[in-house]
């Protein structure tokens, strides 16, 4: 690789007036951000001969990155921005921020980013036109659209123009695309499942345990609880008793005391959440061996961990922060002097995508497509393995199971 001098990260033609929006919609929310430069680092001797004797037609030493984040500035009053537009924007505005952070940290080898920064407006018509332009088929990655159906549009676009594009907020399945140059980085269903299963099968006693799904079948419950059936009804896992009620009281009167029961609850209601897990725990009480895993959204809800840990709760999760980590205290204490203000899930989430990307071009080069299933990455929020399918493209299979223990959620696998 090599090295060459960092560069402010560069706008240019009408996304000047974007940035200008941009900026004055944070400074209109907040105390004034000083953009902060970077240092340039002096170039190895080494690396200045090696640069000297390379053809230059092989240096590649600044790589383009496009971001398409939904700011909707055309629904914002810049002057005066209400609260609830400014909170339209958070999400692209956190990912932005701590996307900057990541990439900031990856360039200090001393390797140049160029981002242009898009806005989406959540609005096809107004991707259409970024497409027309022509500047995104310049760009070596792009980021996002956040939202799928932004994704759907661009996709044909993309693989006309082989060009890579990261969804990097949306847990769609990628079957949903059909584009071998996506990369998906947050965890599908599917995976939350083969995580979940693999964990019952490989942890509980086939002769003795029971497995039962938990499932009102509602259109939302059958999002987690549709796979989880297919699961444990595939030849290869029949080896486990698998039973299904659309209630903890309607398994009630046919429990076997001298089973264990693995409870499998695909639903995020709240309130019928709440009632399960009450009544199991009075099960639990009058013998039923029982433990209990959530719907992965349950991390993202409120429900009495005493209770949760009685039944020896486990939920997988895409998203964890440990505040004790010396890497998550760092990027907390950055992220503080930078835009005065705490980060957030989208922030942490940004960082990360940052780092890994803008870590992974500078070391492989144009090549670093090819190079992504070879790098693991242990990230703030979680980490990242691509698996990449010819159809498909590249999937982030890295994924946590949480349990409740000392009345907190902590990872186990």
């Amino acid at each position: 690789m090599i090295s060459a001098p960092n560069h402010q990260q560069r706008l240019s033609g009408n996304k000047i007036l974007i940035t200008l929006a941009f900026g004055l919609l944070i400074s209109a929310c907040s105390p004034k951000i000083q953009p902060k430069s970077t240092p340039t680092p002096s170039k190895p001797e080494k690396a200045k001969e090696r640069a000297a004797t390379e053809p230059e037609s092989k240096k590649f030493t600044e790589a383009t990155i496009s971001m398409l984040l939904p700011f909707k500035l055309n629904q914002i009053n810049i002057k005066a921005p209400t609260k609830a537009e400014v909170e339209k924007a958070a999400l692209a505005i956190e990912f932005y921020q701590g996307f900057m952070l990541g990439i900031d940290s990856a360039a200090s080898s001393g390797f140049n980013f160029k981002i242009n920064v898009l806005d989406t407006r959540d609005y096809n018509a107004q991707i259409e036109s970024v497409m027309k332009s022509g500047e995104l088929t310049q760009s070596n990655l792009l980021i996002g659209p956040v939202y799928p159906d932004g994704q759907k549009y661009i996709a044909n676009y993309t693989i006309a123009n082989k060009l890579p594009i990261v969804s990097p907020l949306a847990a769609s399945m990628p079957q949903e695309f059909n584009n071998p140059n996506l990369i998906s980085v947050v965890n599908n269903i599917n995976l939350h499942v083969q995580k979940v299963g693999g964990h019952i099968t490989k942890n509980h006693n086939s002769e003795n345990t029971v497995v039962v799904l938990i499932n009102p079948k509602h259109s939302d419950d059958e999002v987690y609880g549709a796979p989880l059936r297919q699961y444990f009804t595939n030849v290869k896992n029949k080896k486990l008793s698998f039973q299904e009620y659309a209630s903890v009281f309607s398994m009630e009167m046919k429990v076997q005391k001298n089973k264990k029961y693995v409870i499998l609850l695909s639903s995020s209601n709240k309130q019928f959440v709440t009632a399960s897990i009450d009544k199991l725990l009075k099960m639990q009480r009058a013998g039923l061996n029982v433990s209990l895993y959530g719907h992965p959204n349950w991390t993202k809800q409120s429900y009495p961990a005493e209770k949760l840990q009685a039944l020896n709760t486990i939920v997988s999760s895409s998203y964890k922060i440990d505040y004790r980590r010396p890497a998550v205290i760092e990027f907390v204490k950055k992220y503080r002097q930078a835009y005065q203000f705490e980060p957030s899930e989208y922030a942490f989430k940004g960082y990360d995508t940052g780092l890994f990307f803008g870590n992974l071009i500078a070391r492989s080069g144009p090549d670093f497509l090819n190079q992504i299933t070879k790098h693991n990455y242990r990230g703030l929020h979680n980490g990242f393995h691509f698996v990449h399918d010819d159809k498909l493209g590249y999937i982030n299979t890295s994924l946590m199971l949480l349990q409740y223990k000392n009345f907190a959620l902590n990872t186990i696998e």
